[in-house]
Formats: C-alpha cells, structure tokens, sequence
C-alpha cells in the first residue's frame, strides 16, 4: 500500500473552513467530499494517505498538531471589561453621550451627567447581555456529540508499530484517517467516509431538518451532487438508527459541517436593519452637532467677547441637539411591544428584533415543522389503479398493528389513519399467527393472520421494488386478480412514480391466502397479490396557507429554504397555493458567485436542498439587494440562517438550538401570529420614528435660532440650565409616546429606516419652528422691550416658554399624516402628558423655582401672542407635512 505523508489531506481535511468566507472556499470543500464520495475503498484510503489498518502514535499526533482537537466551536474567553468597552466605543450614541456627561460634569451639572452616564450604562448591559446568548447554543451542540467513540489504532513499542486493535478514544482525540467502527445507536463522531456497510440507515435531521433516517451504502456514489446528499459520507451530529459500518475520518472539530453551523453561531451578531438606521441617525446627528456647536460658541465668543459663558453655552446647545433620551425611548417603545405580543403567545427574546419584525419585506422559511406539522401521516391508500381503495389500509393496519418489533414513523402514521370502529372491527376479527420480520437486505416485513373462519393469510409490505419483484398478480377493484404481466407491473410502477413526483413516500403492499405451517420464513414470502400503494406525506399546518395571503397582503414576500428535496417541496407549496415561478437546489446555488446569487433571489420562491451554511448565503444575498429578510426555522440545521437573518424566529416545538439562536418565539402552532407581529414590528418602529422627527426638525429649528440670536442679540437668547431644562421637559413629554395609535395606511407595508426621509423631514419641518423663534424674538425685542441686558431674564423666559409649548403642541402634526384632532387623535396618555408639560412650562415664570432657574414673570399680553403662534405654527407645519407627502408619498 502506498504510504502518503499525512498533509496530503488538504482541502480534504478542511471540509468547511471554520468561518466559510468566499464562494470559492466552499465550492472547493463540498467539492472536497464529492470526490471522495465518488472514490472506490482502495483509492479513498490512497488520498488520505493511510493503509487502512489504523494510525500509529506519530500520525495521531501529527494530525492533532495540525488539525486540533475533534472539538465544535472552542470557547474563547474575553476579558469582561476589555468586551464592554468595546461596545462603548464602537456606537456614536455612547461614545457621544459619554463625552457630554464629562463636559455636564465639569460644568456643574451632575445631574445631567449621571441620567446620560447611566443610560450609556444601560444600553452597553443590554448588547453584552444579549450576546452572551451565544454561549447557551453552543453548548446545546456540544450536548449533542458523544463522548468516546470506537477507533482502529496501532500501538508502538521498541520493536516497532504493532497490530491495530479497536480502542474507545475520547471524541476530542479523534483526527482525519482514524478508522471507526458504527453501530446502533451511535452518534458520528466526525465527517467520514464509509469503507464499509451492512443494513446502515442514519438520521441526518440535524443537519438537513428532515426526520426519516437515510439509507447509507460503502459503495461509489458517482450521482452526488451536494455532500449531504452523498449516500457513502456520514457527518458529526447524526446518529446511527441500525446497522452497522466502518469509515475514515475525512474531517474533524470546527472543519465538519457540524462545526461549521457551530462556527457560525459564535462571535458578535452582524448588525439588523434597526441597528444599522440608529447608527446612521446618530451620524447625522453628530455631523450636524460638529458644524453647529462649534459655530454657536465661536459667534457668541466674537460678540459678547465672554468665553467661559460661549463655551458652557455651546455645550447645553449641544446636549440640545444630542437625543439622549432615545435609548430609554427606544426601550419603552420596545418593551410596550415586546408585552403586546406575549398577550399573542408570541416571546420576543431580544427587543431590537420587535422593529426588525415589522420592518422584514422577504420571510424566508425552512419546510419542515414550520410550514408542516414534521409528523408523517398516511395521506393516500390507493388500489393499483390510483383509485382510493379502503380495502388497502385495512391491510396496512393488520400488517403495522401486529407486527412484534418497534413501530416506526410509518407504522404509527398507518395505525393512526384508521378510524376507531375499523380498528376494532379488524382487532376482533383477526388474530396474528406469525411473522417473517423487516430487514434492510429484503426491505419488507410480513405478518400471517387468521381471520374467524380459521383461513390464514399472509401480508407484506415494504419498498416498491422490492414488493414487486414478489408479486405474480394484481388486484383490481373490477375485476379481480390478473397476472402480474410486464406491461401489468409497468403500469403499477407509473402509479408509484405518480405519488413520488407528487412529494409521497410510497410503500408497497401484496397479500396471498396461506396453508396453516408450523413455521413461516421468507421463503413464503413469493406469488404475491399486488393490493396497491399507501402514501405518506409531512402535512402542512392548516394555518399556513392564510398566513402566506396574510403577508403577502402586508407586502412580505415569502420564500422557502429548505434541504429537503424540491418535488417533495413544490407539492407542499401546491397544497398551501403558493406559486412556485422558479426553483434553485443546493448545487445550483453552490456554483453562483454572489453576484449571480444575489440576481436569483429576486425571481426565486423556493430554494431547496439546501446545507446550513447555503441557507446563510441565501439570507446575506437578499440583504446586498436591500432586503430586511426574516428567517423561520425550528431545526439544528436553522441556526446558522436564524442568526444571519435580521430577526430569526422559531417555534416552540423547535430543537433548543434553534430557540437559542432565534430572536422571537412562537408559542402559538397558528402562524397567523406572524400577520400580528408584523403590525406590532411596524406600530413600535412607528412611534419611534416620531420621536426622532419630532425631537431632530425642533432641535434643528431651535439650532437655527440660536445662531441668529447669538448674532442678533448682546446676551444670550436662553440660558445654558434653561436650555437643559428644556430639553429634560420635552423629553419626559415623549416618554408617553409608546402608547400612541398608529395611522392604519402606515401599517400597510414593511417600514424601514430611510435617512434621506428623515433629513427631508428634518430640513423642511425645522425652519418652519425657527420662523415662529423669530417671530416670537421680534415681538419680545419690539413688543415687550426686552432688547437689552438688563431686559434678558424677560427674552429668555418667553422663549424658553414659546420654545418647549411649540416642540411639545407640534407633536399632534408630527404624529400623523393625517388632519390632527380632527381624522387622528393621539391617544390618552401622550395627551395627557403634553398637557401636563404645558402647564408646567406656564407655571414656571410665576413659581418659586422661578429664580433658580432665571425666570421672571411674562406680562399678560404676551398670553394671547403665544396663542395666535401656536396656531399659525402648526398649521403652517400642517400645510408643508401635506405638501411633502403629495410630494414624496407618506411619511
């Protein structure tokens, strides 16, 4: 045997790279697999540079060197501290919020400092808390691998290397070329490839999330197309269900398509749409904060020639211009959705994925246990014509209810299709003799029944080839036995294949009357009558054709990722009426670049035999063409796609894997929930964005008065604590905002972050509060004679008055693009507490803070001015909301 030296392993040994990057790495591993799927036993162990014998000591410790320890996913700790400052650093928000306490703190302002230091705490907990998520999944899959498994080794003393023998080695000590023994039971403990097979079947649901075991053969496999597909490679994670077998380890730890959904359930969760809209608003905040701050306390210095008091200025106008209550916004918002939707058995485990829910425009779904019940139930029995035939479950049931061995998923689906009189009927009238058990080489069981009058009958089902190579006649319901002729048995297959095509698993079943033996064998198992076909299917859940309409109507476009089979798939979508235009599988998907991948999705609705990580390319080509994509999935093989999507969500019955690493969870099996969470998603987003227009076009208006007045006026227009105290008050007015209705024409699709809306909005709706500021100015300077120093408490109080009564009132044309008060109202508490606010900012003047704070008293006739203000501001502000929507659409 030829002898290769062990880094001849290559790609090989490297099946996925632990962190799958471009197309081209995992084109080149699945590739890998394929061709040795497609090697005989002999040229296999020649690649993989082994004698087929075992390793000894010097190779096993050269591939650990290599390769590591057979381990998923290895744990790296980081510093705590070390995490949570990244975080800080890494959002403009905090680093910004953070600099501004400083400043507040040195400026004598504590109080100030202490609310914002603590929300940046806040907001840093949070993220750390979420992410430590992560953990929990991991171990999940750990849990899942076994301990030891049964390995060909050769021991070496001074005499040289001896004879192999079959050793328990710890899993984490196993390396590619080890040879491994599988039986019953066992879990695989690494990527291989069988060298040797006997009556294997092996249940891959794990990695491909369908339940029934595959049939698993040593043989070549020159049909393979997809690794997973392969009927000689078994993979880390699955499980033997009978039989027995040999293989060599191709693949080990992080490298096995086990590791690789491992891998890609660690590390920092790539950012959603929400996440990535509050970053782009706390940027265009923060630009526009570097042009104006520094311009407001230049204008003052240059003017009042007092620094000291520019400078302090400057800094209250910046925590003016800085929305430092929308993390607690954000949170109350999110939280008000987040206890809504538990009222709907829906559990939102992390709360940005509320936003993200109403903001998805593609949910992509897996199949199995989602969109159907993952429960086989015997959807057809048909005579040999296709005709139903009852005659056929009733010898279905016989056969499923007396045999003696376990019961598998088909026999339970069969003994649960027949109702409950017929079981009884056929439970009293006969009674089992024999049987002539089920084994892999003949693919079919027998059982002998006697029925009442003492005749016996033999009845066997099993695989349609199989059934049919024993049968010598066929049963029609017309007319009785005919011989079972070539064009006969072409004819019966045709009906098989029909059920095939149209998703079915399909079995076999034939019958002949026996003489009473003492002893029955497979030998009696021949001259069969050929009764007909039963079908078994996975259900859809009843609820998901009107869930499908339901989205649809919302604007959510569905698409399936599945890695079960595509006939199997299309049939389901043909019994919920989704329409299927285009179908991509797995190996289709694996040879397009990104680009190609990224134009497909747009004209794909159903992706089917899928790998975990193909389903994650999937989900990352439609976020490069602007979608927020939504995964639903509920199997081990989901949690790579449930973390890549920008809201992952699972159901209750689902792997703890897949709950681990999904962000909402479905308690209800109705899947109209997913039509309710949408609203909710859109609601919380809705008022969201109130806030950031309401609080980013005032601030903005407030800038643009302001600078005029710092240039205007020979004191400043407000006081810095004024300023605070301004801002603090409206804030706390907005607190109520999460209780507020949303118009129903803007629930009506998905709603996503839009920056150009925003700064639309904002540079539009801004200058109109600045020329009430104005207005207000002139009438304070000209009216009222407050146009000196001495005169500066009076301009400073009715500003400060008009300003926090204008932000407050103008949130009733914010708020919808509606006619306020008239076609929308805001709802009880958001009332509520502006009118509280208002009035707290009417008292103020004439309070006993009054001079804490720098207020003096506002004379009579400045009431009734401020009035007509506020009237012409928000119906101004009304006119230009109206203009933009004719515009531009709805806001």
């Amino acid at each position: 045997m030829l002898k290769l030296p062990f880094r001849s392993l290559g790609v090989l040994a490297t099946s996925l790279p632990i962190n799958p990057g471009t197309n081209g790495a995992r084109s080149a591993a699945a590739q890998g697999l394929i061709e040795l799927a497609r090697l005989d036993r002999q040229r296999v162990l020649a690649r993989l540079g082994i004698d087929g014998e075992g390793l000894d000591p010097a190779q096993v410790q050269a591939r650990l060197e290599e390769f590591g320890p057979n381990l998923i996913a290895p744990e790296r700790k980081r510093n705590l501290l070390l995490e949570l400052g990244l975080r800080l650093i890494t959002n403009p928000i905090n680093i910004l919020l953070s600099v501004l306490a400083v400043v507040s703190w040195l400026g004598d302002d504590a109080v100030g400092a202490v609310i914002m230091l603590a929300m940046v705490g806040m907001a840093v907990f949070l993220s750390h808390f979420q992410e430590s998520r992560t953990g929990r999944a991991i171990a999940r899959l750990r849990s899942l691998v076994s301990n030891t498994a049964s390995v060909w080794r050769r021991d070496a003393d001074d005499s040289g290397v001896l004879p192999a023998r079959k050793l328990e080695v710890p899993i984490e000590q196993l390396v590619p070329g080890d040879l491994v023994h599988l039986s019953a039971g066992d879990m695989i403990p690494a990527d291989l490839r069988l060298i040797a097979a006997k009556d294997l079947f092996v249940n891959q649901s794990t990695l491909t999330g369908e339940s029934l075991p595959m049939e698993k053969f040593a043989n070549v496999d020159l049909e393979a197309t997809a690794p997973l597909e392969a009927r000689n490679l078994c993979f880390m994670g699955s499980n033997v269900v009978s039989g027995s077998a040999s293989g060599v380890l191709v693949a080990t730890g992080a490298r096995t398509c086990f590791g690789a959904i491992a891998g890609s359930l660690t590390g920092r969760r790539p950012p959603t749409s929400f996440d990535k809209g509050v970053q782009r608003f706390a940027w265009l905040m923060l630009r526009l904060m570097a042009v104006m701050v520094p311009l407001v306390f230049v204008l003052n210095g240059l003017v009042k020639g007092a620094w000291l008091e520019a400078f302090m200025f400057a800094v209250a106008v910046a925590v003016g211009l800085t929305p430092e209550m929308l993390p607690m916004i954000v949170t109350i918002n999110l939280a008000k959705g987040a206890m809504a939707m538990a009222k709907k058995d829906v559990i939102v485990k992390r709360l940005n994925a509320i936003q993200n829910f109403g903001a998805i425009d593609v949910l992509c779904t897996d199949k199995t246990g989602t969109l159907t019940q993952d429960k086989v139930i015997l959807e057809r029995h048909v005579d040999i014509d296709g005709q139903d035939d009852a005659g056929v479950l009733e010898y279905a049931w016989l056969n499923s209810h007396y045999q003696t061995g376990l019961k598998n998923l088909l026999d339970i689906a069969v003994l649960e299709a027949a109702d409950a009189d017929t079981c009884q009927r056929l439970q009293g009238e006969y009674t089992l003799v024999d049987e002539v058990p089920f084994d892999f080489a003949r693919r079919r069981m027998s059982v002998i029944v006697r029925n009442r009058a003492g005749r016996h009958f033999l009845i066997a089902k099993g695989a349609v080839a199989e059934m049919l190579g024993i049968c010598s006649a066929l049963h029609h319901a017309q007319r009785g036995n005919t011989p079972m002729t070539a064009d006969a048995a072409s004819r019966a297959r045709d009906v098989a294949r029909d059920l095939n095509d149209d998703g079915f698993r399909v079995i076999a079943l034939g019958m002949r009357e026996v003489d009473l033996r003492s002893a029955w064998s497979v030998a009696d198992e021949t001259d069969l009558v050929l009764m007909g076909f039963i079908a078994f299917l996975d259900p859809p859940k009843e609820s998901v054709a009107e869930a499908i309409r339901a989205l649809a109507g919302n604007g959510v476009a569905v698409k399936i990722l599945t890695g079960d089979n595509d006939i199997i798939t299309r049939n389901v979508c043909r019994q919920v009426d989704f329409e299927v235009e285009r179908c991509l599988v797995g190996p289709e998907v694996e040879a397009m670049d990104d680009a190609q991948l990224t134009r497909a999705t747009r004209e794909t609705q159903v992706f089917a035999r899928l790998s975990p990580q193909q389903k994650v390319r999937v989900i990352e080509a439609l976020h490069r063409d602007g979608h927020v994509v939504g995964f639903l999935g509920d199997g081990i093989n989901d949690g790579p796609a449930l973390r890549a999507a920008d809201v992952g969500i699972s159901v209750d019955s689902a792997v703890d894997i897949a709950k681990e690493a999904a962000d909402i969870i479905l308690l209800d099996k109705n899947l109209m929930v997913l039509e309710e969470g949408l609203i909710e998603g859109r609601k919380v987003f809705g008022n969201i964005l109130k806030y950031i227009k309401m609080t980013a076009s005032s601030n903005f208006g407030n800038m643009f008065s302001v600078l005029g007045a710092s240039v205007l006026l020979p004191f400043l227009p407000m006081a810095p604590v004024q300023i605070l105290l301004n801002n603090l008050l409206y804030d706390f007015s907005q607190t109520a905002v999460a209780s507020d209705e949303v118009d129903v024409e803007y629930l009506s699709r998905p709603r996503q972050w839009d920056m150009a809306s925003i700064t639309r909005f904002v540079l539009c709706i801004g200058p109109v509060s600045s020329i009430f500021d104005y207005v207000t100015f002139a009438i304070l300077w000209f009216g009222f004679k407050a146009n000196g120093p001495e005169h500066a408490a009076l301009f400073q109080t009715g500003w400060f008055v008009e300003s926090l009564l204008s932000q407050t009132l103008i949130v009733h044309v914010i708020r919808t693009g509606r006619l306020p008060f008239v076609h929308s109202r805001a709802s009880l508490p958001l009332a509520m507490t502006g009118l509280a606010i208002c009035l707290l900012g009417i008292w103020l003047p004439y309070s006993p803070l009054a001079a804490q704070f720098g207020f003096t008293a506002l004379p009579g006739a400045f009431w009734p001015c401020l009035a007509l203000i506020l009237v012409l501001y928000m119906g101004l502000a009304q006119l230009v909301k109206a203009a933009l929507m004719r515009r531009f659409g709805l806001l």
